[in-house]
């Protein structure tokens, strides 16, 4: 089985909430580090473990991504990462699949299904300080999942009312 190593300046976690129920929020973490051992031959047998720096996070707007990051979200001093821990595979179809694990948002742990498909395998050219060190075989996979805010922050009912609908993606 191989085991891949996420290449943080290829990667991204992004995302999309509802916000006051009017508009959608987007943004996005860079900086993913992570690894996923995946045998495309038995996928059932594959695992991820996913690390994203909480401050990271950038929506477009510098006061908003303060706040973000402040207690009443993300609370990124006191909680620096978020994690995905999954295991559970389950084949879908030819090249997709549902990983169900552990998400881990300002130290509140739910279990969550990803929707996973697998792009494929590509020999790709390898530079480091300047030099070829050859090709390179890389994988491609896209992963998204839909959480319930109100999950990880329950104190968001005093910003956005006890409604249920309030997700982001």
């Amino acid at each position: 089985m191989a085991k891949w190593t996420f290449e943080p300046g290829h990667t991204a976690a992004e995302f999309r909430a509802r916000h006051m129920m009017v508009t959608y929020v987007r943004g996005h973490f860079k900086n993913i580090q992570g690894t996923l051992e995946f045998d495309p031959e038995d996928p059932t047998n594959s695992s991820v473990e996913v690390r994203i720096d909480a401050k990271a996070i950038w929506s477009g707007v510098q006061q908003r991504d303060d706040h973000l990051r402040s207690s009443d979200f993300l609370d990124a001093e006191n909680h620096p990462e978020i994690t995905f821990k999954g295991n559970q595979v389950e084949v879908k179809g030819e090249h997709d699949f549902a990983v169900t694990g552990d998400l881990t948002i300002r130290g509140v742990t739910r279990d969550i299904s990803l929707t996973v498909s697998y792009l494929g395998q590509w020999e790709t050219p390898w530079w480091e300080d300047g030099v070829d060190k050859g090709p390179k075989t890389r994988a491609g996979f896209l992963a998204a999942t839909r959480i319930n805010r109100q999950d990880f922050w329950r104190q968001l009912a005093r910003h956005f009312g006890p409604r249920r609908d309030c997700r982001g993606e």
